[in-house]
């Protein structure tokens, strides 16, 4: 492992070696490095490498670095075999889903892995022999030597492999019922339906997994921060498989800063080790403090931080009333109903200039609804405030759209053609294939191109629906269809310079004095990543151009997660009345409403998502003792 690209050291006190990186890719690369090092050392003593690998989102940039490393520096897989950890059950090697396709997709098409060597759970085997398949496959990790090397990922309730909570550490390879929170995280890969999801798999039991002579966890985004946060610093319990690595000699989590957002060490680093007081320290410090007494910024007690591990900053910053003042005044500067500016106003502690009083305003969203969802309130008050804004959506977001809404609205062509006896035969049989299409589409196929050009067709009408109701004008909403996307499947192409170029352009073209883009990276796999690199590499390419010097770039975030009430630079209040216009350009996304496809395990549906967020910025800040307000959309400011 790379020690020069880890930003923290492990702490002593923490259960498990864990290692904190900048982002995912950096993390992955150096994993890669060490899987590459012991195929090498391995090849070299003439033995084989037994590699335990994973699945999912976690390890595809490993996976990635790998392949790289064995086109670009002739790293040979001959000497490989690898054992994955599980497989949905029943699950045909050839459906979208498999793991057994993932696999090959992922890694064993691009190296040079003996046909022989690699080895994944049978998803088909009969139940009559499941059992004898599950001892078998234990007995093939046994006979090659045992697993040098295990790769882990982690799920959202703790699971590895597929050993849900309630797992014991003896548990072996085995069939599994899989939690119902396993199954709706999964429901993305399954077209978005529930029903559609296997009930079961088949799983690498713990004590096999604790066999290996070398694991590797990796977890990526806030979304896996609880359960590495208990992993790490809890107790050892079967209801977080993965607090067993706290057992295993020689286990290392890699994790992302968002995923180890929740460890001591990071979210109250002053009890950990000797900080510096710089003014972000300070400001997550008392704003921390004041949320965990429940007593407002201005309140706070020399004694509140003497008794909290905050005697330091007394020490180094002066007493509590002049550090409750400062801080007091930083929180109320981010809060404005002026989120282009306040023309004529005095913009010294404003989050924005109050030049040029007309801006051009570039809003990024991923997907055709991420706009109206993320920064609703915003968007309209740019509007109504005589800024002149563009919105420029990145993706078609076709595959978000379900098969039945698609089918509705094919029907809806072909009866309209037929009451006004349009005769355009050639096109009614395309979308009556189309139908046919849908009518018999197995789980391993993909949308046929006209059903994703319809799919596609329905949020893009969804998304001028809503800048009608905002009030945008037609010329001022573009549509991107980054290339990236266009898969048809979940998994999508890496950033491309087609992409960057596309983004571009735009940015080129318009010359905007702001831009406001998505900074949710819950998914650092996800849309929302890719379209955000994108900005950040045109706005690399772009930033010596004379207008870029007048550009400022906001990020928000997405109906998961806000941004740290430390983090927030930027606080656009909501009355009553516009949260509820905010819901109703919601509403206009109505393929995403009732059902929708990817709406994760939360039950919610976006709109109830967005206002509780928005409502609980708000109370936040009327909790740290500002003004109250219905409701919050914050914003960070990104300096390129």
């Amino acid at each position: 492992m790379q020690e020069t690209q880890i930003i923290r050291e492990p702490i002593a006190y923490e259960k498990v070696p864990t290692r904190i990186f900048p982002n995912s890719e950096e993390a992955s690369k150096a994993v890669a490095n060490e899987i590459a090092e012991l195929i090498k050392t391995k090849q070299k003593a003439g033995q084989q490498a037994v590699l335990g690998l994973a699945t999912g989102s976690s390890p595809k940039t490993v996976y990635a670095e790998l392949i790289r490393m064995h086109k670009e520096e002739g790293l040979s897989f001959k000497n490989v075999i690898s054992f994955n950890l599980d497989e949905y059950y029943p699950m045909q090697p050839d459906a979208i889903q498999s793991y057994w396709r993932f696999m090959k997709e992922q890694l064993f098409d691009h190296v040079d892995i003996e046909p022989g060597n690699f080895h994944i759970p049978d998803g088909t085997v009969s139940p009559s022999m499941l059992a004898q398949h599950c001892q078998d496959y234990e007995k093939k990790i046994k006979d090659a030597g045992g697993l040098d090397f295990q790769l882990l990922g982690i799920g959202g309730n703790g699971h590895i492999g597929f050993n849900e909570p309630g797992s014991l550490e003896n548990t072996k390879t085995r069939l599994m019922m899989l939690d119902q929170s396993t199954r709706a995280a999964a429901k993305t890969d399954f077209g978005g339906e529930l029903t559609k999801v296997p009930k079961k798999a088949i799983t690498l039991g713990v004590a096999k997994i604790l066999q290996a002579k070398r694991i590797v966890l990796l977890a990526w985004g806030e979304r896996k921060a609880p359960m590495i946060c208990n992993a790490v610093e809890g107790t050892v319990s079967a209801q977080n498989p993965s607090s067993y690595l706290q057992k295993h000699p020689n286990a290392l989590f890699v994790i992302d800063e968002a995923a180890g957002s929740g460890l001591k060490r990071m979210k109250t680093p002053w009890l950990v080790e000797d900080v510096k007081w710089t003014n972000s320290m300070t400001k997550k410090a008392v704003t921390g403090l004041s949320i965990g007494l429940g007593k407002s910024v201005l309140k706070l007690t020399n004694e509140d931080y003497n008794d909290n591990g905050l005697s330091d900053l007394l020490a180094s910053s002066g007493n509590a009333y002049d550090i409750n003042i400062d801080i007091f005044n930083q929180l109320q500067r981010t809060i404005t109903g002026w989120p282009g500016g306040k023309p004529d106003a005095d913009d010294t502690h404003r989050p924005e200039r109050a030049l040029p009083k007309k801006k051009k305003c570039l809003i990024f969203s991923p997907h055709p609804d991420d706009d109206i969802i993320s920064m609703g309130g915003t968007f309209q008050r740019l509007v109504d405030q005589g800024q002149d804004v563009h919105v420029a959506y990145q993706t078609s977001g076709n595959i978000a759209v379900s098969d039945e809404e698609a089918h509705r609205f094919l029907e809806f062509v072909i009866d309209y053609n037929k009451g006004f006896n349009v005769e355009n035969k050639e096109t009614l049989e395309t979308y009556k294939d189309a139908i046919d299409y849908l009518n018999n589409k197995k789980d391993s196929e993909l949308d046929s191109p006209t059903v994703r050009l319809v799919k596609g067709i329905i949020r893009k009408g969804e998304a001028k629906a809503t800048c009608r109701l905002v009030g945008i004008p037609a010329e001022n909403v573009h549509f991107l269809d980054m290339p990236f996307y266009e898969t048809g499947r979940v998994q999508k192409n890496p950033l491309g310079k087609e992409d960057v170029k596309i983004v571009s352009a735009l940015i080129e073209e318009l010359k905007p004095q702001q831009i406001y883009a998505a900074g949710d990276l819950a998914d650092p796999h996800g849309t929302h990543k890719v379209c955000l690199d994108a900005i950040f590499e045109s706005l690399k390419e772009l930033r010596h151009k004379n207008y870029m010097k007048d550009c400022w770039v906001w990020l928000y975030r997405g109906a998961w997660a806000e941004w740290d009430i430390h983090e927030i630079e930027m606080a656009v209040p909501m009355s009553p009345n516009q949260v509820m216009q905010k819901r109703m350009g919601i509403f206009k996304h109505q393929s995403q409403k009732d059902g929708v496809v990817f709406q994760g395990a939360d039950s919610r549906e976006f709109w109830q998502r967005a206002e509780e967020r928005n409502q609980g910025t708000a109370k936040l800040y009327n909790d740290l003792g500002l003004a109250e307000y219905e409701a919050m959309e914050a914003f960070v400011r990104y300096h390129f």
